[in-house]
């Protein structure tokens, strides 16, 4: 996932700062730049009440006269805040030229950073930024943000703060994390956010030494469904055991952006399979999983969609059943249910279809043997899982067996995603369909009458179809 800014938290204690400008705004970016610890110089002819009081007690220094070129000094940090867009352009030129970060108020093609909006929980700090995009929307976020979020959590870091160099001293680097993990979402934390802090102060001593030496937690597996693509159609729960994982273990269709919301320094290995070729073969994923957790690593198994419908998570857990290896299952959306969702194709309707069916489009041998009189009833919708290259020989089998080849058909491609496209038509007309397009998969494919409700209840416009129009 690109990011047009690098988050970053800069430290400026002590160091030289230049704020040009001595309006209300410059007073803000003064104020910030204090609290940090920067040593702060202003250059203005005038200034405001506020950073009038701040030079009459020395906290700052003053050059009352307009900015000239030769004030571009050394410094840490320039801002420029006056009200004059030249003289703010100019400044921030000479700063980049330099390669002084430089911010500009409310010119941002002139900034080489942006200040965020932020929550202060000394020492946690956290910084909420749309890169310029809305600040509205940013402080919106950081309001609800401290709501969410207790005064008593700075005074959680800093009570970790203050053990860090003990607990390094006595774990080894492999088990730091769990310790830590089991601190901060313990009696512990609760003592601290409840105000005991002596107390949870000689409850964590107690719990570093008695816990000195002894394996942090046992190993275990997360077999976790990433949903058909859309991130926010995760669970909390997924959500929460992705950012516990040591170690992912993750196939092709699952989206880069979900990924990008595991803990940023997992382990990652791509175990993804397409029709012919095996980055890794299934009973070496399976053995794979159990060996990681014996090492007493939690592993993620994030897999496309839900673990339990054509995912084979059931091989997987059986396997780790055999061995004694501790696991949890978290279901995800199927893709049956959200590229159905998001291309307005319901499943099921009173009026078109009272059964829906999910089958594989090809077996363990490679075959579409499938029992298709059940498949060919009426008023049911079929959806066929892996069935793209098999498209023609499942709509001929059907057909055969008794549905009219008028009956709807749909292919979704990549549902759920900025890349959707959706095609409808019939069993008739699926191989025109096939030669006019490129379609490639993940595409899910969906028989049935409920299929002719598409064009009427298609309520998700993604880029690709945008594209199109």
């Amino acid at each position: 996932m690109s990011m047009d800014y690098l988050p970053i938290f800069m430290k400026i204690t002590g160091r030289p700062c230049l704020v040009v400008g001595g309006g209300d705004v410059a007073a803000r970016k003064v104020s910030l730049l204090l609290a940090a610890g920067g040593k702060v110089t202003v250059v203005s002819p005038k200034v405001v009440a506020a950073i009038a009081e701040l030079v009459d007690h020395g906290a700052i220094e003053h050059i009352a006269r307009e900015f000239d070129d030769a004030d571009m000094g050394q410094y840490a940090v320039v801002i420029a805040a006056t009200d004059v867009r030249e003289v703010n352009e100019r400044v921030g030129q000479l700063a980049c030229t330099r390669h002084i970060p430089v911010n500009v108020a409310d010119d941002q093609t002139a900034c080489s950073f942006i200040m965020p909006a932020m929550i202060n929980r000394d020492p946690v700090q956290i910084a909420v930024s749309t890169g310029g995009a809305s600040p509205v929307l940013a402080r919106l976020l950081r309001s609800r943000l401290e709501a969410m979020i207790p005064a008593a959590y700075g005074k959680l870091a800093a009570l970790v703060e203050s053990y860090r160099d003990e607990v390094k001293q006595r774990f080894p680097a492999e088990d730091r994390r769990a310790f830590w993990e089991r601190i901060i979402h313990g009696p512990i934390a609760e003592l601290t956010l409840a105000g005991r802090d002596e107390a949870a102060r000689a409850a964590l001593q107690d719990e570093i030494d008695r816990a000195e030496g002894k394996p942090q937690h046992d190993g275990e597996v997360y077999l976790v469904g990433a949903g058909p693509g859309d991130p926010d159609l995760l669970t909390f729960r997924a959500l929460r055991l992705m950012q516990k994982a040591d170690v992912v273990l993750y196939d092709r269709l699952v989206a880069k952006e979900i990924l990008a919301l595991v803990r940023r320094d997992a382990e990652r290995i791509y175990v993804g399979k397409e029709r012919d070729n095996h980055a890794v073969p299934q009973d070496q994923i399976n053995q794979l999983l159990a060996d990681l957790a014996k090492q007493g690593k939690r592993v993620l198994r994030l897999k496309g969609g839900d673990p339990f419908i054509f995912g084979r998570g059931g091989e997987e857990i059986e396997l780790l059943a055999e061995q004694g290896v501790n696991f949890q299952v978290v279901p995800g959306v199927t893709a049956a249910a959200g590229c159905a969702s998001y291309a307005g194709i319901p499943l099921t309707h009173r009026d078109y279809s009272q059964a829906a069916v999910f089958v594989t489009g090809h077996l363990k041998d490679g075959s579409i043997d499938l029992n298709w009189p059940a498949l060919a009833q009426p008023n049911q919708t079929v959806v066929f899982y892996m069935g793209l290259k098999g498209a023609p020989v499942i709509c001929r089998n059907l057909i055969e067996n008794g549905l009219p080849d008028s009956t709807p058909i749909a292919l979704v491609q990549q549902g759920t995603t900025q890349n959707q496209r959706v095609f409808t038509g019939t069993l008739a007309t699926l191989p025109e369909i096939l030669a006019d397009n490129e379609i490639h998969a993940p595409t899910l494919i969906i028989v049935g009458n409920v299929v002719s409700l598409q064009n009427k209840l298609a309520w998700f416009k993604p880029t690709a179809q945008l594209a199109q129009t």
